[in-house]
């Protein structure tokens, strides 16, 4: 009887024990919720290529190094502007991991300053479920960088900037970390200018000098040059999207044909006035044309540039 009494309190016993016991492991969780793991990353960019300004996007290739004590790798993180096309694992630890990664990223192209414009093209990481709770990212300068060897067609590079941020898609969402790696790009200068800004002024010295002619026949010289022009900016245009703002070009080029509208308007009227022989009309015209039209042009070409670097 007594055995009895002993088995059945045992019994008892280990009912209450073992439900405390598996109470344990949440415990830690929660415990580890106010304490989360922090991960330091670092990306080394090797090359930038084929920016598409267009599509807004763009080819690159870097390392990518994940340091931490919860053995994180690339599975538990995601590119939020770009997806992986190939990716090789260099180093496999239970604290660091490194990879070599080629991805196609995207970017928000500002086209208010074109065909001056810069961008940054970003590579930006976060967790795919691990909130601020319970993981923080650090950028990892060590392992941070750009090559020297980097290089993107028509662009130069402006510059690089790295900042970690606080992101959530909700109001009631916990934060999660977010990194974000920027690399600036700016158009090269004398790309634009030789194949944009020449063609487009000598357009306009041909046009102006043309005020030098009293002859009619200078009406379809100045035709000829205001069709080349136009021929020029959809030429230009066509290489960019459409936005809903007006850009530099754009800008530039109501400049442009307001100046050869002028010549032509002065071209037409001496033309009428030849016609009708009036001689002291066409002296007139030919005498303001040449004092207000260049003077004004000159003038808006230098507030517009002005204003870009205002």
């Amino acid at each position: 009887m007594r055995a009895g009494c002993l088995i059945l309190f045992v019994v008892a016993l280990g009912c209450f024990a073992f439900p405390a016991l598996a109470e344990g492991p949440a415990q830690v969780t929660v415990t580890g919720a106010t304490n989360p793991a922090v991960a330091y990353i670092g990306v080394y960019v090797v090359d930038f290529k084929q920016f598409n300004v267009a599509e807004g996007t763009f080819e690159t290739n870097f390392y990518l190094n994940i340091r931490s004590g919860t053995n994180l790798s690339i599975n538990d993180l995601e590119f939020i502007n770009g997806h992986v096309t190939s990716l090789d694992l260099i180093k496999d630890t239970a604290q660091e991991k490194n990879y070599r990664v080629y991805a196609v990223m995207t970017t928000d192209p500002d086209l208010r300053n074109f065909p001056f414009d810069n961008h940054t093209l970003p590579i930006i990481i976060e967790p795919k479920i691990l909130n601020e709770n319970q993981l923080v990212i650090q950028i990892d300068q060590n392992q941070t960088g750009i090559s020297n060897e980097a290089n993107n067609p028509g662009w130069s590079f402006s510059g690089t900037n790295q900042s970690v941020m606080d992101k959530s898609y909700g109001p009631d969402e916990i934060p999660y970390s977010r990194v974000i790696f920027g690399y600036g790009i700016i158009r090269d200068t004398t790309s634009t200018f030789l194949k944009f800004f020449l063609p487009i002024g000598l357009i306009v010295i041909v046009s102006l000098a043309s005020l030098l002619m009293k002859v009619s026949s200078r009406l379809g010289l100045n035709a000829s040059m205001f069709l080349a022009a136009v021929l020029i900016h959809w030429r230009i245009s066509d290489a960019i999207p459409l936005v809903a703002y007006a850009t530099f070009l754009d800008l530039f080029m109501i400049i442009t044909y307001a100046t050869l509208v002028m010549v032509l308007i002065s071209g037409i009227l001496i033309l009428r006035y030849n016609e009708a022989h009036n001689v002291r009309r066409v002296e007139q015209i030919n005498h303001w044309s040449i004092r207000i039209i260049p003077p004004v042009t000159l003038i808006l070409y230098c507030l517009l540039f002005i204003s870009l670097w205002a």
